[in-house]
């Protein structure tokens, strides 16, 4: 019996000194959401990553273990000499030639069914269209199978805003650009895929599951009420019609139509009526087919950029509603301390 209570104690110690510790976190999270409400109301910021650093750090690192010494200090200064010579002309040659470099800006989108990036890349594109110019070329390493057409419709139109801005807009499909991932490839100046990315599927489904017998056989009624022949064509729970069923497929028809109408518009070049079949195809065949430019990974496209220009990567970086940091740090603060608890010498204490 007192061992019992001993135990029973501990174990309300434990309970309670857990209670503290979340009322500490939870605390600590208000209080930082009223400091930065009382300094600025603002959803995230830009981030940018400097790529062509980053390159020849693994460029140096790679150097540093397969070169011997001699080899190295060979290497350091012909680079030395290239420099010199480099800032040299530029310095003869005046104002012109010493004029900036082009920047490549690199954004990211990796879409789902309901292209959720769009605002993150909304964000981004206007950030860039405040600093670069005629000059400088934004990049998108772009990876969706495609989802619903009025999302994927807002990504494409985001997307014309950089070629309306003047600057080039460069496209590359690593996986798969499908359906409204094409939507949005077909807008590029350009469009590289790796070999066996997932191009096209220029195309439109939909489908609806019906209940209506499952229901009518377990005497459960639906009443659908409607204002307007074509309000609701086909339903999941009440009974369709060939007529409905007629004016969907039409709806589907008219959208395929639209879709082809904006490929058409901006990838000239294509036969739409050999690629707007639903099909897809594998990078080396979308090549021969027109619907991409070139064949590469989209790091490799961007190690040649950085040859001649300086590569930005770019960003948007939402900041977490309060909720949402409460509940990792809520999640983070229990794991850590029942790990700390639950486990004595090794042995689960409490299963």
């Amino acid at each position: 019996m007192i061992e019992f209570l001993m135990e029973y104690g501990l174990f309300l110690a434990k309970v309670a000194t857990l209670v503290v510790a979340i009322l500490f976190v939870v605390g600590g999270i208000v209080s930082s959401a009223a400091r930065q409400r009382g300094s600025r109301d603002q959803d995230g910021e830009i981030r940018v990553r400097h790529l062509n650093g980053e390159f020849d750090a693994l460029r140096d690192g790679i150097r540093e273990a397969v070169l011997s010494e001699p080899e190295r200090k060979v290497l350091a200064k012909q680079q030395r000499k290239d420099d010199k010579a480099r800032a040299k002309a530029e310095k003869k040659a005046g104002a012109v030639a010493a004029e900036r470099k082009t920047r490549v800006f690199v954004l990211d989108f990796d879409g789902d069914i309901h292209a959720s990036g769009v605002d993150a890349l909304a964000a981004e594109i206007s950030a860039l269209l405040q600093v670069a110019d005629k000059k400088d070329e934004v990049v998108l390493r772009l990876e969706s199978p495609g989802g619903l057409v009025h999302s994927y419709g807002l990504a494409a139109s985001q997307l014309r805003r950089i070629r309306a801005g003047g600057l080039r807009l460069t496209v590359c499909v690593d996986r798969v650009a499908a359906s409204g991932g094409y939507m949005m490839a077909c807008i590029a100046d350009r469009i590289i895929a790796a070999p066996f990315a997932v191009i096209g599927s220029i195309g439109v489904v939909a489908q609806v599951p019906n209940f209506h017998r499952l229901l009518k056989r377990n005497d459960v009624d639906v009443e659908l009420l409607t204002a307007g022949e074509y309000k609701r064509t086909l339903t999941m729970f009440g009974e369709n019609t060939d007529h409905g069923r007629a004016k969907f497929q039409e709806e589907l028809e008219d959208t395929h139509l639209l879709f082809k109408d904006f490929v058409r518009e901006n990838r000239r070049s294509l036969d739409i009526d050999r690629v707007a079949t639903g099909e897809h195809w594998f990078g080396s065949r979308a090549k021969e087919l027109g619907l991409v430019d070139d064949l590469h990974t989209s790091d490799d496209y961007l190690l040649s950029r950085c040859r001649d220009a300086e590569v930005y990567e770019v960003t948007w970086h939402a900041r977490q509603k309060l909720a949402e940091r409460l509940g990792l740090s809520f999640e983070s603060a229990v794991m850590r301390i029942t790990e700390r608890w639950f486990h004595r010498g090794g042995q689960r204490w409490w299963q």
